[in-house]
Order: C-alpha cells, then sequence, then structure tokens
C-alpha cells in the first residue's frame, strides 16, 4: 500500500487559484479512477475534479470556502501499490490537527471546608409575585377584567389581556401589570396572541462559491464607478403583438420567441449611433476599448445564484438566431453546464426581473463594461393618444451608465433609439 497525492489542475489559462465550493467525498470514503472528488470555482465557471486514482480517502486538502493554488495538494488517497508520496511525510489534516503539548496544570489547593448549613425553611415568596407572571392562569373563555385606559393602551400596545395576569382585587389587570408584560424578555410578544413565540434563533451561512464571486463583483463595481441611472417607459404594445404573430407562424426547428431578442436586436442597433456604451473602461490603464463586435451578457438568476452568459456577436445574428442562442445560454446556466467561455467577455449587459420586475431598479454595471439596461415589468395602462384614453402594454426600463465615460446626454440618445425601435418594431427589420 501506498499514498497518492492528487494536486489541483490547471483549470483555466491564467488562474493561479480556484475557490473551493464542494467535496463529493470525505476522510474514509472509496473512490474509482475519474470518479467526481470536489468542485472549484474561478470566474463564475464552476469546474469539477476527477480523481486520477482508485483508492480510499485519507485527508482533503482544505475546507469549502478556500483558495486552493493551482499545484498544490487537493486530496491524498490511500492506494493499491507505489504511492507518489514517501511513508514518513504525514497526511495535511494531520499536520493541521497535530495536538499540541500542554502543561501540566498546577493541583489546586485543598478547599476549605464547606460552612454548616442552616435548615431553616427559606421565607416563601410573596404573592403577589405568582400573580404578576405575564402569562395568565385564565380559564378558556374567561374574560379577562381591566378598565377603558388598560384596555385601550393594550389594543394600541398590540398586547392580548388574556394572557396577561391581574394583580388588582377579583384578578383584574392594571397598569403596573401591562408594565410588566412588555418589559418582559420577549418584550410583550408572547402576550401578543396566542401561539405566536419569539424567534431568538440565528443561521450563520457561510459565504462561498458563486455568492462570494457575486459579493466580490458587486463590491468593485458599487466602489469604482460612479452610477447614473437614466428610467424612461416604452410602449410595447406592437411589438408583442409581432412577437405573437411570429410565434404563431414559426417552423417546428425554429425558437420560440420571448421580448429579449427584439431587445437585443434593438440595443445592436442603437450601439451603432452610441458606441460609447458598447465598452470595457481598464481605470488602472486608464484605457477605454470601444468594440465593434456587440457581446450581450444576459443576467440569469440561477438556483445558485446570478450568473451572466454571454450572447457573443449578437450584431451578426438576426432575430431567429438571437433567440436560439439566448435559450441555449439559460439553459446551460441554470443546470451549471455553462463553460466559463460562456460567461465571460460581455461588452454589455441586459438584467431583467421579468414579472417581478416592479416600476423601476437601479442596476449594478457589470464591471469593466460601462453600461447596463435594465427591463422592468409589463403591464397594461390607460395612456392618452390626443382624443381619449386607451389601452396599451407599457413596459419601465432602468439602465445605468459608468458616468466617467458616458455622459447623460449619450446615455438619454442611447435609450431613446432603443425606445424608438421597440415602438416602431418594422424598424428592427429595416435597419438590420
Amino acid at each position: 500500500m501506498g499514498e497518492f497525492r492528487i494536486r489541483m489542475p490547471d483549470v483555466g489559462e491564467g488562474i493561479a487559484e480556484a475557490e473551493l465550493v464542494e467535496w463529493h467525498v470525505a476522510p474514509g470514503d472509496m473512490v474509482r479512477e475519474d470518479q467526481i472528488i470536489a468542485a472549484v470555482m474561478t470566474d463564475k465557471a464552476t469546474v469539477e475534479i476527477p480523481s486520477t486514482r482508485t483508492g480510499k480517502v485519507v485527508a482533503l486538502g482544505g475546507e469549502v470556502g478556500k483558495a486552493i493554488a493551482i499545484g498544490s495538494e487537493l486530496i491524498r488517497l490511500e492506494v493499491e501499490g507505489e504511492g507518489n508520496i514517501g511513508a514518513e511525510e504525514p497526511p495535511p489534516a494531520a499536520r493541521a490537527e497535530a495536538p499540541k503539548p500542554v502543561p501540566e496544570a498546577p493541583k489546586p489547593a485543598a478547599a476549605p471546608a464547606p460552612a454548616p448549613v442552616s435548615h431553616v425553611a427559606a421565607p416563601a415568596a410573596p404573592a403577589v409575585a405568582a400573580i404578576a407572571s405575564p402569562i395568565a392562569p385564565r380559564a378558556e373563555g374567561e374574560k379577562p377584567i381591566a378598565s377603558p385606559a388598560v384596555r385601550d393602551r393594550a389594543r394600541k400596545a398590540g398586547i392580548d389581556l388574556r394572557r396577561v395576569a391581574g394583580s388588582g382585587p377579583a384578578g383584574r389587570i392594571t397598569h403596573d401589570d401591562l408594565d410588566r408584560a412588555l418589559s418582559a424578555p420577549d418584550g410583550g410578544v408572547s402576550s401578543a396572541r396566542p401561539g405566536l413565540r419569539a424567534a431568538a434563533t440565528v443561521k450563520e451561512i457561510k459565504v462561498v462559491g458563486l455568492r462570494r464571486k457575486i459579493a466580490e463583483k458587486m463590491a468593485i463595481s458599487r466602489s469604482r464607478i460612479p452610477h447614473i441611472t437614466y428610467m424612461e417607459e416604452i410602449d410595447v404594445t406592437d411589438v408583442e403583438r409581432l412577437r405573437a404573430k411570429l410565434n404563431a407562424g414559426k417552423r417546428e426547428d425554429q425558437p420560440k420567441l420571448t421580448f429579449l431578442p427584439f431587445l437585443v436586436r434593438a440595443m445592436v442597433i442603437a450601439i451603432r449611433d452610441e458606441p460609447v456604451v458598447n465598452a470595457l473602461y481598464d481605470d488602472a490603464a486608464g484605457v477605454v476599448r470601444q468594440y465593434g463586435g456587440v457581446h450581450v451578457g444576459i443576467a440569469a438568476q440561477t438556483p445558485t445564484g446570478l450568473v451572466v452568459p454571454v450572447v457573443k456577436h449578437a450584431e451578426a445574428r438576426d432575430l431567429w438566431g438571437c433567440a436560439a442562442e439566448i435559450n441555449r445560454l439559460a439553459a446551460a446556466a441554470k443546470s451549471g453546464a455553462a463553460t466559463r467561455e460562456e460567461l465571460t467577455g460581455s461588452t454589455i449587459t441586459i438584467t431583467s426581473l421579468g414579472p417581478l420586475g416592479g416600476l423601476a431598479h437601479t442596476p449594478i454595471i457589470n464591471h469593466p463594461e460601462v453600461a447596463i439596461f435594465g427591463v422592468n415589468k409589463m403591464q397594461m395602462r390607460p395612456m392618452w393618444d390626443g382624443e381619449k384614453f386607451v389601452p396599451r402594454m407599457m413596459m419601465n426600463t432602468s439602465s445605468s451608465f459608468d458616468h466617467r465615460i458616458v455622459d447623460g446626454w449619450n446615455a438619454a440618445t442611447f435609450v431613446q433609439r432603443v425606445k424608438a425601435l421597440l415602438e416602431e418594431p418594422a424598424m428592427i427589420f429595416m435597419e438590420a
């Protein structure tokens, strides 16, 4: 028998370390060659690491949340035959957990003999203390006795007088009884309504993996980019009508159209007039890189957190091509199968809150991009056409821009161009 060290493999070009997000094995488990033993994350892409040998797990190279350097020890196995580690070298877990010698504590001096205990009975507690308990031993259906002033005060404080003991004559509840209920450790919550209890639990959740990547990205974006958010409403009645007609007549090999492909095509056209929004700003080098290709990141909520798959070269895709690529990337992101290449390289981002979109929001730019287009929910509203109110499908948009690079005029011009194209959707096909 021998010990075999599996090192952290190179999971991507230029990557120096990866965060350990999940162990699939534990010490003592038997693993087969090519069996998945761990999952690591870098640049929002999760990579599964297989075992290169068959054997028994001796030690793990770190706990979830630890950054593992490329080439460092990931796991150690006990294998048949010769391993790749000397027998004298202890596993990492053993090195980490080796107990340090503890100096012997001095023996305590002999305790003095206890003082004699008097057998005199302790005085009984005052009777009023038992009555003043916030929870009244009142029979079911028995009406509490209290003055109108006490009842009014209890009602305003949300206290149920049926659960407050009274210390007055015949169990009458006084203001002092109400004070004791309010000053109870639970703040009178137990007196508020029968069956309700104060929750004192605290759950600690370690921020690791994708959630930590999101936190770091958002902190960088918010701290380094001076945001300007421009809000507008768009009449999407005609584009929604066109979308329904195109879906009704589509071929079997064509994807179902959502609103997003129309928005992507409108943004591609609007970027021709305002190329400044399709750019990355390297603020360390003081360089703005404007791209001819439009690589649209589409923020997608997945079971593990927010990811941004990228529709590469949207300018070279028609409406159906955009729809097919959006559907493919969304499925890959939700299943966790999206590759690092599919989750990086965006030059501008769309964020949509779907049916929960609300009236407006303030999206945070995906650093180092300089613009993000935010979509809120669609809803039917009465709109004035100059003579009467008519029902129209309206949608608010909330778009943020890096004010170091994009002036307010350019931001407004870009959004207004997108608005014009979506309100006259035939122009999308004419411009294309």
